[in-house]
């Protein structure tokens, strides 16, 4: 809001903005040149670029996040309207806020009946049920179910390959409890598509249409079939990926249920799209935006009338961004993704328990999950907004960009002869498993951060025991967790020192004063610590004689200090360092040429190899 000067009379003046100079964006670039100066980004011959340039970073899409947007690109609309990137609904949820889905999937059914009775009466609305090899055995859904209104209640099954005696089992029980057709809701979950990406086994497409045409038919709140994206995300995928791959099943969908005789308005209206949020709150807002926007763009050209264009989107915070290591981090990734997820405009949000990574999850933290969205909708009132990043320059670019990217991948799916047959002919998973590496190199290397695991991990923390969660079916594409290297890696250690009582060591070699050496000791204490390696110090040392008189004996040790110690000191630290038994020596910092140092660590090396020589060497048994 712009603040005014008023008359004595009460009447507004000029705004006090304007009693200062309009600056220019030469002035505010020089600006930034002199803080990347003062931080030793740019140095004194000014960039190729333009020096905000120097800011950019660059998605796993290839798409520029730039630090500065002047601009938006075309109106992206109303929210309620085609073509809907503000949203399906043109209240937004300022009326009801978002549908609280929680995901059940105990094998003991009468532990199941438990959890979801205590979700239901502490604020959840829906319910979204793992079935079959995943989850509740079929034949157990009435008794997962008891005391359950089904004409109250939203569900949502997920059975993978048994969806059609999953459906069935529910339906006779909706009749068992009197429950008039016209007010069943949720979604049946048939999804072939996922089951074939999922297993690399072809689903039931005859099951699927078949179960669409009786909801059609008989079910006017209930829908079939669901769009779901998870497994491209948990493959690794790019959200780019993710979008254009629900974009290919979609359209897939839509062609077996108008070729079974569904009128094109009925058969968009069966599919619900599921899609990971994550703790990237931008670009998980704007790949829920861009989703509505590219499914509109389909079902316009397939003759969809515009109130049946609109996306249905069930939106979960993602699994592969779970750690096992510090998983107590994970109630803050919950909470951002979830944040997105209502921002981003979806109708139904899951936000996974912080320990759904370990195994099944207890009591408490199902109770921060639900009271995530509650605090979300109820204390911070952030539903009572309708699109509150509409209007954004940076949310309507990058919903834009990623839009594009999107449909552009969406294409070369289509060009193959859609989704059925590029998952058959592996161009899914080469595509995914391409992102997957350079993904991993990012993690690898650092400059993707997962805070607990590659930053700042705690090597005492005490374990978290679950249950086992049931295992999901494999043989078609990957399931990884980003932390996932990094974890096998404290695996290992955690088990030498089962077995031998001492943690693996590395030896820091500080050279010089607390104040001289103590921000390259506390970088590699960080880094040797994401591979569960304890780090023992010299301390302050004036001579080598001093750091001798301190060495552990440590096989592997990583001088630390200044750049100017350095010079004088590190080549004679690393050959006294050597005779006493040190068989590779690291340096903390940028290479250069210092004899007898074998390698250097630094902010964007690659860690993940670094920490892989020091386990060899410590003779850490992964």
């Amino acid at each position: 809001m712009v603040a005014h000067s008023t008359t004595s009379g009460g009447r507004p003046e000029l705004p006090l903005a304007a009693e200062f100079p309009e600056p220019t964006r030469e002035q505010w670039q020089a600006q930034v040149h002199k803080v990347l100066e003062r931080s030793g980004l740019v140095g004194d011959e000014p960039p190729a670029g333009p020096v905000e340039d120097v800011l950019n970073s660059t998605t796993h899409d290839g798409i520029r996040v730039r630090p500065l947007y002047t601009s938006a690109p075309a109106d992206p609309g109303l929210p309620g309207l085609a073509p809907f990137v503000r949203g399906s609904r043109p209240q937004g949820g300022v009326a009801e806020g978002w549908d609280v889905r929680q995901r059940h999937e105990h094998p003991d059914a009468a532990e199941t009946n438990r959890e979801v009775l205590a979700d239901l009466y502490n604020g959840v609305s829906s319910l979204w049920l793992r079935l079959g090899a995943s989850g509740i055995a079929v034949d157990d859904l009435a008794d997962a179910l008891n005391g359950v209104h089904l004409d109250m209640i939203g569900v949502t099954l997920d059975a993978g390959a048994d969806f059609a005696a999953a459906a069935n089992a529910y339906l006779a029980l909706a009749v068992e409890q009197g429950v008039p057709s016209g007010e069943l809701r949720g979604n049946l979950g048939a999804d072939p598509l996922a089951v074939q990406a999922r297993t690399g086994q072809a689903g039931d497409r005859d099951a699927a249409v078949e179960l669409a045409r009786r909801c059609a038919a008989e079910f006017p709140q209930l829908t079939s079939l669901t769009v779901d994206a998870l497994p491209f995300h948990d493959a690794g995928g790019s959200d780019a990926e993710e979008l254009g791959c629900s974009l290919a099943a979609g359209v897939t969908y839509l062609r077996w249920l108008t070729e079974a005789g569904l009128d094109v308005d009925t058969a968009a209206g069966q599919l619900e799209f599921r899609y990971a949020a994550t703790a990237d709150q931008f670009l998980t807002i704007a790949k829920l935006r861009a989703a509505r926007r590219l499914w509109e763009q389909v079902t316009r050209s397939s003759g969809v009338s515009e109130p049946a264009r609109a996306q249905t989107q069930h939106a979960v915070t993602s699994q592969a961004m779970l750690t096992r290591r510090d998983p107590w981090v994970n109630m803050l990734r919950g909470t951002i993704a979830t944040f997105a997820a209502g921002v981003g405009g979806s109708q139904s949000v899951t936000t996974l328990p912080f320990d759904a990574a370990i195994g099944l999850p207890d009591d408490f933290a199902r109770r921060i999950a639900r009271n995530t969205q509650a605090l979300l909708l109820e204390e911070s009132h952030l539903a009572q907004v309708i699109d509150p990043a509409g209007g954004s320059w940076y949310v309507e670019s990058l919903t834009d960009e990623l839009a594009r990217k999107a449909w552009s991948w969406f294409q070369r799916i289509e060009a193959v002869g859609g989704m059925p047959e590029a998952l058959r002919s592996g161009l899914v998973a080469e595509e995914i498993e391409d992102t997957w590496q350079n993904r991993r190199e990012a993690i690898a290397r650092r400059s993707d951060a997962i805070t607990g695991v590659t930053e700042f991990p705690n090597l005492h923390e005490a374990p978290l025991e679950r249950s086992p969660a049931p295992e999901q079916p494999g043989g078609g594409l990957p399931v990884h967790r980003y932390a996932e290297d990094f974890e096998a890696l404290r695996d290992a250690a955690d088990a030498q020192l089962a077995d031998t009582g001492e943690r693996p060591a590395v030896f820091l070699a500080t050279l010089g004063s607390l104040a001289a050496h103590n921000a390259r000791a506390s970088f590699a204490r960080n880094l040797f610590a994401a591979g569960g390696l304890e780090s023992t110090e010299a301390g302050a040392t004036d001579t080598t004689d001093a750091v001798l008189a301190a060495y552990s004996g440590a096989p592997v040790v990583c001088l630390c200090s200044s750049d100017k110690i350095y010079a004088e000191r590190a080549a004679e630290t690393a050959q006294a360092l050597r005779q006493a038994g040190a068989k590779t020596v690291l340096l903390a910092g940028r290479p250069s040429d210092v004899d007898g140092v074998d390698g250097y660590v630094h902010a964007g090396c690659d860690a993940l190899t670094v920490l892989d020589a020091v386990h060899a060497e410590l003779g850490v048994r992964r």
